[in-house]
C-alpha cells in the first residue's frame, strides 16, 4: 500500500471518529450557547447510549431466539436518542436548572451525576466492556485500491452524523422552535420580555444535546466495545471541538469535529496514539492564542 493511500484510509477513520465527537459536540454547543451550563456529564450520556443498544440486542435475541442484530440496532438508534432526551429532562429540572448562572457550582453538580452514571451502569452490566454486534448489512466495505477499503460501518456512521447534522440544522433554522433557541443564544433578557417562555427553552435545548450525545455512544458500538468509562475517551475531545469552532457556532462545530478527527488519526498513525494527542491539543493550543473567537465567531456591534 502506497503512503498516500495509507494517510488516506487514516483519515477516512479519523473523519468516522470525527462523526462521532460531532454528534457530541453538537449537544455541547448548543446546550452551552443557549443555557451557559458546562454538563461533565455529557460524555456518560455517550456512554448510556452505547449500553442502550447493548440491552435492545439483548431483548431482541431473547424474545426472538435469533442474534441477528439486523432489527435490534434499527431499533435501538431512536430509542437511544429518546432515552439520553429523557433522562437529560430528569438531569435539567432536577439539578441543572437550580444552577443557573452559577457555573462552578453546575460544572462540579453535573460531574458527580457523571460518577453517580458511572457506578450505576458498573451495578447493573459490570465493569468489563460488552460488545455489539453490527447489522449484517454493514459488515462488507468498499474496495477502492489494493489495501485501500472502505467498511460499510464507518460510512454508514459519517452518513448518521451528516443525517442528524442536517436534522439540527433544519430544527433550529427552519421551525418555529428553533428560532426561539436562536433568540435565546443572541439575547436571553429580551427574548424573554418578548415571550418565550426560557425555560422551556433550556429544557428542550438540554434534551436535544443529551440525546444526540446518547446517538453518538449507539453509533460508538460500531466501532468496538463499550464500556462504563467509555464516555471519558470523548467528552475532553467534545469540548475542544466546541472550543475551537466557536462556542455555539454550528458551522464551527462542525469544521472542528471532522478537523480534529483526521488530524488525531494522521498524528496517531506518525507517532504513537499518545503523542498524537498530545499533537492536536499543542495545535489547537496554538490556533486558540492566535484566534480566541475559535473558527466561526459572532461579529457584534
Amino acid at each position: 500500500m502506497s503512503l498516500i493511500n495509507v494517510i488516506f484510509l487514516q483519515a477516512f477513520n479519523g473523519l468516522s471518529v470525527g462523526s462521532i465527537l460531532l454528534l457530541a459536540a453538537l449537544g455541547l454547543a448548543i446546550t452551552y450557547g443557549v443555557m451557559g451550563v458546562i454538563n461533565m456529564a455529557h460524555g456518560q450520556f455517550i456512554m448510556i447510549g452505547g449500553y442502550v443498544t447493548f440491552v435492545v440486542e439483548g431483548v431482541f435475541q431473547k424474545a426472538t431466539g435469533n442474534a441477528d442484530p439486523n432489527v435490534s440496532f434499527v431499533v435501538a438508534l431512536p430509542l437511544a436518542f429518546v432515552v439520553g432526551a429523557c433522562i437529560g429532562i430528569v438531569l435539567e429540572q432536577t439539578v441543572v436548572r437550580h444552577l443557573y448562572k452559577r457555573p462552578l457550582d453546575t460544572l462540579l453538580a453535573t460531574f458527580g451525576v457523571g460518577l453517580v452514571f458511572q457506578q450505576l451502569v458498573k451495578d447493573i452490566f459490570g465493569a468489563p466492556n460488552v460488545s455489539v454486534r453490527a447489522p449484517a448489512w454493514l459488515d462488507g466495505r468498499i474496495l477502492l485500491a489494493p489495501g485501500l477499503v472502505l467498511p460499510y460501518a464507518r460510512l454508514f456512521i459519517l452518513g448518521l452524523s451528516l443525517f442528524c447534522l442536517a436534522a439540527v440544522y433544519v430544527y433550529l433554522y427552519r421551525s418555529s422552535r428553533g428560532r426561539r433557541i436562536r433568540a435565546v443564544i443572541q439575547n436571553r433578557e429580551i427574548a424573554d420580555c418578548l415571550g418565550v417562555k426560557t425555560s422551556a427553552v433550556d429544557r428542550e435545548t438540554f434534551a436535544l444535546g443529551t440525546g444526540l450525545a446518547a446517538l453518538a455512544g449507539c453509533a460508538l458500538c460500531l466501532i468496538g466495545p463499550i464500556g462504563p468509562f467509555v464516555g471519558n475517551d470523548y467528552i475532553v475531545d467534545a469540548f475542544m471541538v466546541v472550543i475551537t469552532g466557536g462556542v455555539g457556532q454550528l458551522a464551527g462545530t462542525v469544521i472542528s469535529a471532522f478537523l480534529m478527527g483526521a488530524l488525531n488519526a494522521v498524528f496517531t498513525f506518525v507517532t504513537t496514539a499518545s503523542l498524537g494527542r498530545v499533537f492536536v491539543f499543542l495545535a489547537i493550543i496554538v490556533f486558540l492564542q492566535l484566534r480566541p473567537g475559535g473558527l466561526v465567531s459572532v461579529k457584534s456591534r
